[in-house]
């Protein structure tokens, strides 16, 4: 019988599975993410930093929420066209330096348009950035390896967000300034880096690629597969905004202070960095339409234990860690890489529409949250979430049995990215998104990981 290597040298071996072979340039972008994501104090307790320190109510709170998404639906669309246009590197550092200047200035903002008007600008910017982040990761890595890419980017997001959500929970009991001045800080030091060590990453049109056909944003909106899976994508995303947003104000009115809150959200992270590997390998050869479903059901039921919680943060936990399971699943499977349904030179235009689905979560979400919360109560809004996940896992049932993905497997992690673009037995193949992913994150942290 052969004997297994020990623990060390496994780990020894996933990591230089995981992190091997990727250009300088691309982990000088993952240490600017992570840096940003450290400081990424502000979107996480804007809610209940305006409905606990200023005393604005619920529906308030929604609606600078939605201010903030509608910025970034905006953003979304105008800088998929930039960065294909002018170039990825000056879109992003453009961006980035933007978003740390209205994040210092939202700190100092009183009155409640005076706050709107610059959580809108937040949002804009914030969401600028993320087209220009996936193209530049798509131009600079080779495409076997673009979903390991990804998913570190993702990992560095989480990282971040782990620990900034809770250290912001102590930091909020000195005051909430200070939140917003370190995230700005944390934001224009990102913008440093990329300046200084990421070259423009945007490649040279072909001679082939000139002679094609023009691809315009109208070509990306025409193209049904990948509508549809961003479609399902927003339903998800609908759910994960209520994390940032009204989970914190029902966790406030249940008398959870802001350091459990920082902890109770910062598990989401934590557990991300820790599982994201392992059960991406474990994901390896397994329908690829089941494993979305189960991250729909997992996401949308997750979020529904939150109605059973009452005032105990334990059970707020759990609520967390069960819908983490859900992204954990949902992220990898997703990362089919929008690079590859796109042309190199639409990549911007693809990753923005990918986005915009997060982005219109991000507005639509808190808003119509924040009303639910407030006019039907907690156990209602837990409710529709779970709903709501239900109905997007009925949707890749339906989308799977169209294009015949309930055989599509999971591609291996040593070899991920092998997947054909346009396969028509995966229902990622219909409409895989960009990392985070963004995001998903940034997924499901779009409006956490300003």
């Amino acid at each position: 019988m052969p004997v297994a290597p020990p623990v060390p040298a496994r780990i020894r071996r996933v990591v230089r599975e995981t992190t091997g072979g990727l250009p300088r340039q691309f982990w000088w972008l993952w240490t600017s993410t992570l840096i940003n994501k450290l400081g990424a104090f502000v979107v996480t307790f804007l809610a209940l930093y305006l409905t606990t320190e200023r005393g604005y109510s619920d529906s308030y709170a929604g609606l600078v929420a939605s201010l903030f998404g509608l910025g970034s639906a905006i953003a979304a669309i105008g800088a998929g066209v930039l960065t294909d246009r002018i170039g990825r590197r000056p879109t992003l550092v453009a961006a980035q330096l933007g978003t740390a200047l209205f994040t210092a200035v939202l700190g100092f903002a009183d009155g409640p348009v005076a706050i709107a008007v610059v959580a809108f600008l937040v949002g804009f910017c914030n969401n600028a950035t993320r087209p220009a982040t996936s193209a530049i990761i798509a131009d600079l890595v080779p495409a076997e390896d673009r979903v390991r890419a990804y998913s570190l980017n993702f990992w560095a997001i989480n990282i971040g967000f782990g620990l900034s959500a809770a250290a912001a929970g102590l930091i909020a009991t000195h005051g909430y300034l200070t939140l917003f001045l370190l995230d700005a800080f944390s934001t224009l030091v990102c913008a440093v880096v990329i300046f200084v060590r990421i070259p423009e990453t945007k490649p040279a049109m072909t001679a082939a690629e000139a002679k094609e056909p023009a691809v315009g944003l109208g070509t990306v909106f025409r193209d049904g597969r990948f509508m549809s899976a961003v479609g399902l994508t927003l339903v998800l995303a609908l759910i994960f905004q209520q994390g940032s947003t009204t989970l914190a104000v029902d966790m406030g009115h249940a008398g959870i202070t802001s350091t459990e809150y920082g902890l109770v959200i910062g598990l989401n992270g934590l557990l991300i960095v820790v599982l994201q590997i392992p059960l991406t390998r474990w994901m390896e050869g397994r329908s690829r339409t089941r494993l979305l479903i189960a991250s729909c059901l997992l996401t949308g039921w997750g979020f529904g234990l939150a109605a059973l919680a009452g005032s105990s943060a334990w059970v707020f936990a759990g609520s967390v860690a069960v819908w983490t399971i859900g992204e954990i699943l949902n992220a990898p499977t997703m990362m089919s890489l929008v690079s590859e349904l796109a042309p190199t030179h639409a990549r911007g235009r693809y990753q923005g529409v990918y986005s915009l689905s997060w982005a219109l979560a991000s507005f639509l979400g808190p808003g119509a949250g924040g009303v639910l919360l407030d006019r039907a109560g907690p156990a209602v809004l837990w409710g529709v979430c779970a709903v709501l996940g239900s109905a997007a896992a009925l949707g890749y049932v339906v989308l799977g049995r169209r294009t015949g993905g309930a055989a599509g497997r999971a591609p291996r992690a040593e070899n991920v990215t092998e997947v054909p673009a346009a396969a028509p037995t995966e229902v990622t193949g219909a409409g895989g998104g960009a990392g985070v992913a963004g995001a998903a994150a940034e997924a499901a942290k779009a409006p956490a990981g300003a």
